[in-house]
């Protein structure tokens, strides 16, 4: 069974399509998956519905979050299509077996206040380092990046001429995505603060670490945690919360949904109308500017109790 693991992880990290926080997840599920059948001697090929059943039912005695079995199940599932192509396994164990779904939450983001105080913020450190973590974080909230997509990015793949910059999200799909003046700056300040290192990393990374790496995903984590430290802003940021900060904001500007699915990279519609509802204060202006009844509309308080009344006439 390890030795069938090994392998579907390493076909995974050969396809790109995967970031390196979910195989992680995964490198740790499918361990897991691992000790469940052997406590039971289950071969890869003994794999029937009985068995996913009773995997099921293991998860289930577990105090995980729906997101967490939800995740375990993938990797498992993924795990059996492998298997399948292979010809190790007949069917799919998990078919038509009932799955929890997906909680769905509504994103956390940050106010523009609180994203004008982040991104005004000196930081700390080296003036290289200072200014890297500075145009992550413009480039995080002006283009809306997920922070594997950020992590990948090149000099190469940024085009200060047209203000775009092109990134391959999930699936290896590559889109065009713009990018504000205010991160461009950033971005030059920083390739021209930048050390010229002498460690060979192939595709010219944009991001370096310290020792002159690729920064990685979770690099750009620890640096957006550690900006909003700096920053003073109390509560948890995150680069996913700057993804749905640059989401929600432009909704809240106006942006058309379709023009956001495609800048955020989503493949179904359904993904991106998340987002409408959270801009429920941009609703709420709409409603106040728009309805004659709401409060700090057209009518006056004074006459808010007349309004479209036939004014009144004398001894009536």
């Amino acid at each position: 069974m390890k030795l069938r693991i090994q392998r579907f992880l390493t076909a995974l990290r050969s396809r790109r399509n995967f970031s390196e926080h979910t195989l992680r997840a995964y490198t740790r599920d499918l361990a897991e998956f691992e000790c469940f059948c052997f406590a039971r001697s289950l071969a890869p090929s003994a794999l029937g519905r009985r068995e996913a059943r009773g995997y099921l039912a293991d998860l289930g005695s577990r105090a995980l979050s729906r997101a967490s079995v939800l995740r375990k199940l993938s990797a498992v599932r993924s795990f059996c299509r492998f298997l399948r192509e292979a010809g190790e396994l007949q069917r799919d164990p998990f078919l038509n077996l009932p799955i929890p779904k997906a909680e769905k939450k509504l994103p956390r983001f940050l106010s523009e206040n609180e994203v004008r105080g982040l991104l005004e913020c000196e930081g700390r450190g080296l003036e290289w380092v200072r200014l890297r973590d500075r145009a992550i974080l413009e480039l995080l909230y002006s283009s809306g990046l997920r922070r594997t997509e950020l992590s990948r990015l090149n000099d190469p793949d940024l085009d200060f001429m047209g203000g775009t910059a092109r990134v391959f999200g999930k699936g290896s799909r590559e889109r065009i995505v713009p990018v504000g003046g205010g991160a461009l700056k950033a971005l030059r300040e920083y390739q021209r603060a930048r050390p010229s290192f002498s460690a060979a990393v192939s595709g010219r990374p944009l991001w370096r670490n310290g020792r002159g790496g690729r920064l990685t995903d979770a690099g750009v984590a620890w640096v957006v945690k550690r900006w909003a430290k700096s920053s003073g802003l109390l509560k948890s940021v995150s680069p996913h919360a700057l993804r749905h900060s640059f989401a929600t904001h432009l909704l809240d500007g106006g942006c058309d949904l379709r023009a956001l699915q495609e800048m955020l990279g989503h493949k179904n519609l359904a993904t991106t109308q998340i987002y409408t509802h959270t801009s429920l204060e941009s609703l709420r202006k709409v409603y106040r500017r728009s309805h004659p009844r709401s409060a700090g509309g057209p009518e006056s308080p004074k006459n808010a109790g007349t309004a479209g009344l036939p004014p009144r006439q004398k001894g009536a």
